[in-house]
């Protein structure tokens, strides 16, 4: 290529420079062609090592093939194996199982310690708030404490059980949640437990039923509004008659049953604000221009 840029040079004087490069170019070429051909004049390929080395290869896709995994994760596979083969060896090894069982038990019993330290303060706050909470919900007088009960035998949640005890009147003695609470004392007591622990329950949605129960005037309103506060953080769906419950909700759906011989149906309807100021109006009752203007004064306030 050189060449020929050379004598096309003779026409051109601009391709000169273009074939000085080409042909220093060349040159360099062939010079580092010769030095790499001198440097590996230097070393004396060893069969045996190569073959070694070729086999060591062969040997490690074969164990990859025999185990099921990629070359690469045999280093892993081997540390799996070598852990099963320490635990079969332990197994038929008493003194060694029982010296294992006994460390583990002392580490149990030590993290197990640690969480009733932890449980009992915690219990004890939790009670506090959440019979605070009863008072301002219609459940005047109501107790709420955390029970830690021991357990006969160590458990995966620690070395006690924690239930829910409730008194619903002063005169009355705790006695389990589930046990004692009616429908809609259940879902008060819930809506103070989750008021409480909003902001650390994972829990997304939250439905109440019979919350409204035994309840009216200012407690219902302060019922409203503890649920719209807890749907700051999570949705809440609230089955209510009450319309100083239902004028909090950020949304009102209206629930429509109908139907007879055996069929039923069932229609659901979003409300928009005209049709919450009817819904509201109906729920409260009474004449029909003043339950409107109040029915648009809780929605307002709501």
């Amino acid at each position: 290529m050189a060449d020929r840029l050379k004598t096309l040079a003779a026409h051109d004087a601009r391709l000169a420079p273009i074939a000085a490069m080409l042909e220093s170019a060349g040159a360099q070429a062939g010079e580092a062609a010769r030095e790499l051909r001198q440097y590996a004049s230097r070393f004396e390929l060893d069969p045996d090592a190569l073959r070694a080395a070729e086999s060591r290869i062969e040997a490690l896709h074969a164990a990859a093939r025999k185990h099921r995994a990629r070359p690469e994760e045999l280093p892993q596979r081997l540390a799996e194996l070598e852990q099963r083969l320490a635990e079969l060896a332990l197994a038929v090894d008493p003194e060694a199982l029982g010296r294992e069982v006994a460390l583990a038990r002392r580490r149990y019993e030590s993290a197990s310690a640690r969480l009733t330290e932890k449980r009992r303060p915690g219990a004890q706050a939790l009670s506090g708030a959440v019979a605070e909470g009863m008072q301002r919900l219609a459940m005047a007088g109501g107790r709420f404490s955390v029970a830690l009960r021991p357990l006969e035998a160590p458990g995966a949640a620690g070395a006690e059980e924690a239930e829910f005890e409730v008194a619903s009147h002063p005169s009355l003695a705790l006695r389990p949640l589930a046990r004692v609470a009616s429908g809609g004392e259940l879902s008060r007591i819930s809506l103070a437990i989750q008021l409480v622990a909003s902001k650390a329950s994972p829990v997304a949605t939250l439905v109440f039923d019979e919350v409204d129960a035994g309840i009216g005037g200012a407690v219902a309103d302060t019922v409203g509004r503890s649920l719209r506060r807890l749907g700051r953080d999570r949705q809440v769906l609230c089955v209510t008659h009450l319309p100083q419950v239902a004028a909090h909700g950020d949304d009102q759906w209206s629930i429509v049953r109908s139907g007879g011989r055996g069929k039923l149906n069932v229609r659901a309807m979003r409300l928009d604000r005209a049709a919450r100021i009817e819904e509201l109006a109906r729920m409260l009752g009474g004449s029909a221009s003043t339950a409107r203007r109040h029915a648009a004064e809780l929605l307002g306030s709501g």
